[in-house]
């Protein structure tokens, strides 16, 4: 019976997946010919939001694991919802084509540089025209459409932000022109390279080469990862990375942990607001939306500015930002509450606490709570 049931629960995420998922026939100028792209939208997509873009190459085999743990990522809030838009590319012969280049200067040549401009001036195009579309752009290829999607590094002004290299096979002089163009860059970028044990011996040898030249990277806007598997070949590695690459490209969008908390909240030596409002802010600048601050890290800041000696400021631009947020919770009652007893004002305080007993509750900002808060106060001035 328990089988049965897993085989219901599989088939249902998996209609799921194909209710959202179109297959389209997109002609290309460029190209001379109309080629099978994928196309995913996120389920609760709305004209009033923006999406980051992902591009597979290879969708023909890796758009599926792309979309899912895009999926899964935003439903944990870990990543925003994106469009998730791919190129099938079925025939080895026509793959070899979409990316060859010229064995001497390494370049696109003939097919591969107009499919350069099929994916910068008509893929992406096509979706940006029918879809809200947030800055944000990523790329990914296994192998020669690894390789490939490096080529928009030297763009003037690169198409993309974000580069998943799946076990790249580099094409000559490729290392170099990567790692001088990735020192260059005066706005963020993120870059992943994954190889394995069991990856093809000449490409793993040179991938492995390029990571010790990458480490040595000087650019801090340069965010780069590296994965070495060791239970994986080629092509097996392709379904690791994936996951692995976007939870580290998206590390600043996810909620603060635990770690973060640990390593960079507490031993802050300024304020953990601004270091709330500085996250925020750079999730805003690199995805072009202002994205809501979740209530895990309201608490994972107030908790940190409850260990400050001089945490008052903070207290009250904390209660300002949870009106804003959550203006229908007792948010900012319990955090102007706190404010007004550590500047010594008992009455303001009972107050908001009072106040505060009329709204929603929130995580632990609970009714019984700003009572007992109210109560304490009371009965510390006899009141």
């Amino acid at each position: 019976m328990k089988k049965y049931i897993m085989l219901f629960i599989a088939f249902i995420c998996f209609t799921n997946i194909n209710a959202q998922t179109t297959t389209e026939k997109l002609k290309s100028e460029k190209l001379n010919e109309t080629r099978d792209i994928q196309l995913y939208i996120p389920e609760g997509y709305s004209k009033d939001k923006v999406y980051p873009v992902i591009v597979v190459l290879d969708a023909h085999y890796l758009f599926e694991s792309v979309v899912s743990n895009a999926r899964y990522y935003s439903y944990w809030d870990e990543m925003p919802e994106c469009i998730v838009v791919g190129v099938n590319q079925y025939k080895s012969e026509d793959r070899a084509k979409d990316c060859a280049y010229n064995d001497a200067s390494g370049l696109p040549e003939k097919k591969s540089a107009q499919f350069f401009e099929f994916i910068g001036m008509e893929l992406v195009s096509y979706v940006e025209k029918n879809y809200n579309t947030a800055n944000f752009k990523m790329i990914v290829g296994h192998d020669l459409t690894a390789n490939f999607a490096n080529y928009y590094l030297f763009k003037e002004v690169p198409l993309f932000d974000a580069y998943i290299n799946l076990s790249p096979y580099f094409a000559p002089k490729m290392e170099g022109r990567i790692a001088t163009r990735l020192e260059e860059f005066e706005n963020k970028k993120f870059y992943y390279l994954a190889t394995s044990d069991e990856d093809t011996r000449k490409e793993a040898k040179r991938i492995r080469g390029f990571n010790e030249t990458l480490k040595e990277l000087k650019n801090e806007n340069i965010f780069y990862y590296y994965d070495d598997f060791t239970e994986a070949n080629h092509n097996s590695l392709a379904v690791q990375a994936i996951p692995r690459a976007m939870s580290k490209i998206f590390t600043i969008y996810r909620p603060i942990s635990v770690k973060e908390y640990k390593e960079k909240i507490v031993t802050l030596k300024t304020s953990p607001y601004l270091y709330l409002m500085d996250k925020y802010k750079t999730i805003e600048d690199l995805f072009g939306f202002e994205k809501r601050v979740t209530v895990n890290d309201f608490m994972a800041i107030y908790s940190a500015v409850r260990k400050k000696e001089n945490s008052s400021e903070d207290l009250e631009l904390l209660a300002k930002l949870g009106k804003k947020e959550y203006p229908d919770t007792a948010l900012f009652h319990f955090f102007m509450g706190e404010y007004y007893e550590k500047i010594g004002k008992p009455k303001k305080a009972l107050r908001m606490y009072q106040n505060g007993f009329s709204m929603s509750p929130i995580d632990f900002i609970t009714k019984d709570l700003m009572l007992d808060k109210a109560d304490k106060i009371k009965q510390d001035f006899g009141w």
